[in-house]
């Protein structure tokens, strides 16, 4: 589980950072601390299984410290060092083509203009992966998208935040638990502002 973002003090809270939090909203869950061995924060979780039985589902945590638009360098570095296949992959990333408070499962597809997925997908050699697609909603006009994804959530969608990572965290649980497609049919199409409104 990937969570694309940019490192540091500046960048914590941001928009584009969408990915960064939900996956440390998951660290957080199963009180995993991340450690720095090379282009990238990792952590293992051990996730129940579905039904609850057997020893769990082992989890690799990662958060990329090579800026947003070298993911690609971090994501293949992990995938040389940990036995990760390609299939189980999720990245977790912003999207500004949801709007704020929808989150998104996909098995694949096209980066869709996000840099982060472009160079992991230059980097692969492929867009074939699964990823987890986080609504920040699109600028008010006249605003920059670069900008935009570089500012801070504001105040008033504190509370729509919150939910929205609790939801996303719980789905991107859930892929690993129960499967992409069961995922997929469970959480695409919630809007969290409507159903916590």
């Amino acid at each position: 589980m990937i969570g694309l973002g940019n490192p540091g003090r500046r960048y914590r809270g941001t928009r584009h950072n969408a990915g960064y939090i939900v996956v440390s909203e998951v660290a957080g869950r199963f009180s995993v601390s991340f450690s720095e061995p090379g282009f990238s924060e990792v952590a293992t979780a051990v996730i129940p299984d579905a039904a609850g039985a057997g020893p769990g589902i082992e989890v690799l945590l990662v958060k990329p410290l090579t800026y947003m638009n070298a993911s690609g360098q971090a994501v293949s570095e992990v995938l040389r060092d940990y036995p990760v296949a390609l299939e189980d992959i999720l990245v977790v990333h912003d999207d500004m083509d949801l709007p704020f408070g929808k989150i998104r499962i996909r098995r694949r597809g096209s980066a869709g203009g996000h840099k982060g997925i472009e160079s992991i997908a230059a980097q692969l050699g492929t867009c074939d992966f699964a990823r987890l697609k986080v609504g920040i909603g699109r600028p008010p006009a006249g605003v920059d998208p670069v900008d935009y994804v570089l500012e801070p959530f504001p105040e008033e969608e504190a509370q729509g935040l919150a939910e929205m990572v609790r939801l996303s965290a719980q789905a991107a649980i859930d892929v690993f638990r129960k499967g992409i497609e069961q995922a997929m049919a469970e959480y695409n199409g919630k809007d969290t502002l409507e159903e916590n409104g």
